[in-house]
């Protein structure tokens, strides 16, 4: 599927990593990215938690760009833990959006666990943004969060999978709902040339 040109993400979703990023980051280090991105109009001015589609994208794949630029190699590592403190930004934050109150996980088999999760990422990504195109696909004997619309990596080019933030996002999320860590791989990227981005939870790290 092409990347629209027109595409958008949601206010609460960029304030929720730009908060996530001053924390792994520090102001100073946020700051000096969004000015390397092109985004000087959120140093000390985030986007108000609502759910209006009012950010651009493009704007938030250069932004995931400008800390890999800013941070050379460490900055793979840095959106991964960008990732994972957003998602628990989510759940102090949002935890009514994503379906996750009053939930009894602990009496679920880790598999249910892992895919209640993911589509609770799935349902909220949707019901926030009608262009969200996103999916869980069990093809394999894996269970992976499938997403046509990744504004992480919209309009770049790569060799190789760059979803770092998404990554850690996902980690985090299957690690909150097993009580243990999970590797994830990013199989198939959009900046790819592939139709989507395909994030694939693997065993419990040992």
């Amino acid at each position: 599927m092409a990347q629209r040109a027109d595409a958008v993400i949601v206010n609460s979703l960029v304030r929720q990593a730009l908060v996530a990023a001053q924390e792994v980051m520090g102001e100073n280090g946020l700051n000096a990215v969004l000015r390397t991105s092109g985004l000087e109009r959120f140093i000390g001015n985030f986007p108000p938690e609502d759910l209006t589609p009012a950010i651009q994208s493009i704007e938030y794949a250069k932004f995931n760009q400008a800390i890999e630029d800013f941070y050379g190699r460490g900055g793979r590592g840095m959106l991964r833990r960008i990732g994972k403190a957003s998602f628990q930004y989510a759940v102090r934050e949002q935890s009514a959006l994503l379906g996750l109150a009053g939930t009894a996980l602990k009496l679920l088999p880790e598999k249910q666990r892992i895919k209640f999760i993911l589509n609770s990422m799935v349902g909220a990504l949707k019901k926030t943004n009608s262009q969200v195109e996103a999916w869980l696909d069990e093809s394999g004997g894996r269970i992976a969060y499938v997403e046509s619309t990744c504004a992480m990596c919209h309009g770049r080019k790569s060799a190789d999978p760059l979803c770092y933030l998404y990554i850690g996002s996902i980690s985090e999320a299957v690690a909150w709902a097993t009580g243990q860590p999970h590797e994830v791989v990013e199989t198939h990227c959009m900046a790819k040339g592939d139709p989507y981005c395909r994030f694939e939870v693997g065993d419990a790290a040992q």
